[in-house]
């Protein structure tokens, strides 16, 4: 997951620190890649209060990416690690 390139340079250029809600007027409409498709920056900003400070663009990044919908999870409660949960099958398991 990732922004695409394009918003890489608006969002540097951004003058620091700004709320959600300036982040979202100026850049909402840039998309980030999910798994599952696409979100734009404005929906996952669009999830915090709008009076949250963001104080770069790196802060703007994590801060978009953390707010992300389960979309971008994947396959949500896959796990290679745990056991099946009781009442579901999976494989057998086998000791190296």
């Amino acid at each position: 997951m990732r922004l695409l390139t394009t918003a890489d340079e608006p969002i540097d250029a951004h003058s620091y620190p700004a709320t959600a809600a300036e982040l979202i007027e100026a850049y909402g409409d840039l998309a980030i890649d999910v798994p599952n498709g696409e979100e734009t920056f404005g929906e996952a900003l669009g999830r915090l209060d709008g009076a949250t400070t963001i104080e770069s663009p790196d802060d703007a990044r994590t801060t978009a990416y953390s707010a992300l919908s389960k979309q971008a999870v994947g396959r949500v409660g896959y796990s290679d690690r745990d056991s099946p949960a009781i009442g579901e099958d999976g494989p057998d398991q086998v000791s190296f």
